[in-house]
């Protein structure tokens, strides 16, 4: 495993192109392109104010870069470095931004969620979206950009909008029978959109692409409902998570529950096994030092050593007692992704902070639990491979494979914590991303280590 040499970043901006040849970061104000292969600076653009998100159009040719506080929107070329192109929405204000999946249309809603404008790079034509409502995910794609979905609120009621995306046109209309809708998905496979209901009441209600309502699901009634929610790469599954700390998996036929996973404090299945995290401290002092170290010496003596030993059972996970008087308490199941040949999901309890649960999903049973030394930030899976990526805000990034499970220390020099990641699309390379800097960790391939 290599690691590049670090660059500045800022906000945890960075992104792969969806391509893979090229690397955006940006810096304040200022976006750098970068050659994937060679990390030499391609372009370097200077926007008008601090980057607040950026985003790649699908075909990789445009780069859109967001910057709500002055409601500005600046796009610019790969092809042609010269041209570029400002959005601004004036005194409408702007919260969110993004590409439509042709990658000439740009959505931005406004502040208050007054409406969403559509603007067209091609023809510079404007349309507007009314009513789109405030909520966790209130837009989705079909992943072959077909159709979308919009969440509306009117007159105190959900309503689904479907539009083509070819011309805008509106294709469905429909209400749903939610409280407060939270948030919809559609299915990979772009024949079912899921839709849920706020977390105080459980609800996911389950529509075809012509508006029909194919099933309801409720697991229970009571104060919290639905906290996360993931389909399977094949759309066979879908996973959801709530707030009782248990995962519910729905089949794709009757969209009845085929399984639960709990997530319980203490793995007592033998044939699960765990992988504990555990330090070893250097041993050496400064008093064997002739001279006082310096910063980045003393940063690599006192670096603590981090490996895996497989538990035996029962093993007994470190939990946190949620606040029960506060909003979002850390409790329930917060994150869960398939992995991308649909073999396995992980999840993670918000209230066992320091584990990440893996289950086999052709035997529909838990297959391995990781438990770190400090409480997990993000995980990710390898696009090409069932390989999770960890990491925990420490100097260290963590790799499952069901080959077994590895703690790699990022070799850089400083304190250089790995708050989140993300995969270049061949699943040689990924990139590790802390409070001021990146860097990229090169994996073995085949033909050897890149």
């Amino acid at each position: 495993m290599n690691f590049s040499e670090v660059f500045k970043l800022s906000n945890l901006l960075c992104k792969f192109s969806p391509d893979g040849k090229y690397l955006a970061s940006c810096v304040q104000y200022r976006l750098v392109i970068r050659d994937v292969n060679t990390l030499q600076i391609l372009q370097l653009y200077t926007c008008l104010d601090q980057i607040q998100y950026v985003e790649w159009s699908a075909d990789s040719l445009f780069i859109l870069c967001a910057m709500y506080k002055r409601g500005l929107v600046q796009v610019w070329s790969m092809e042609q470095p010269d041209w570029h192109c400002k959005i601004d929405e004036g005194s409408a204000g702007l919260v969110a931004s993004c590409w439509s999946p042709d990658g000439r249309h740009i959505l931005n809603t406004t502040e208050f969620h007054l409406r969403i404008t559509v603007w067209s790079l091609c023809t510079k034509s404007v349309s507007y979206i009314k009513y789109p409502k405030a909520c966790q995910q209130g837009i989705t794609f079909t992943k072959d950009g077909r159709y979308m979905a919009l969440a509306e609120r009117r007159d105190c009621k959900d309503y689904i909008s479907l539009f083509v995306c070819s011309d805008w046109q509106l294709l469905r209309h429909f209400d749903t029978d939610t409280q407060d809708l939270a948030g919809i998905e559609w299915a990979p496979n772009g024949c079912v959109l899921a839709v849920w209901d706020t977390c105080l009441e459980y609800k996911v209600l389950l529509y075809s692409l012509d508006g029909r309502l194919l099933s309801t699901y409720c697991a229970y009634e009571w104060s919290l409902g639905v906290k996360s929610i993931a389909w399977s790469p094949s759309s066979q599954f879908l996973a959801i998570g709530s707030f009782d700390e248990k995962v519910r998996i729905l089949n794709h036929v009757t969209w009845k529950m085929v399984t639960e996973f709990g997530h319980p404090a203490t793995v007592s299945n033998s044939k699960v096994v765990v992988y504990k995290e555990t330090e070893k401290c250097p041993t050496l002092g400064l008093e064997n030092f002739p001279f006082p170290p310096t910063r980045a010496a003393a940063s690599s003596l006192f670096s603590t050593e981090s490996k895996y030993e497989i538990a035996s059972s029962p093993v007994s996970l470190q939990t946190l007692k949620p606040v029960s008087d506060r909003a979002n308490p850390k409790i329930g199941i917060g994150m869960l992704a398939f992995s991308a040949d649909n073999c396995f999901l992980a999840t993670k309890n918000d209230n066992i902070p320091n584990a990440v649960w893996i289950w086999d999903v052709q035997k529909l049973k838990l297959f391995v639990v990781l438990e770190q030394l400090a409480a997990v930030r993000s995980f990710q899976w390898d696009p090409q491979q069932a390989r999770l990526a960890v990491c925990t805000g420490n100097s260290k990034v963590y790799l499952w494979s069901p080959a077994g499970c590895v703690s790699v220390q990022v070799p850089l020099e400083g304190d250089f914590q790995v708050l989140s990641l993300c995969w270049h699309r061949s699943g040689d390379s990924m990139a590790l991303l802390s409070k001021d800097n990146l860097c990229l960790c090169y994996l073995e391939t085949e033909e050897g280590v890149k």
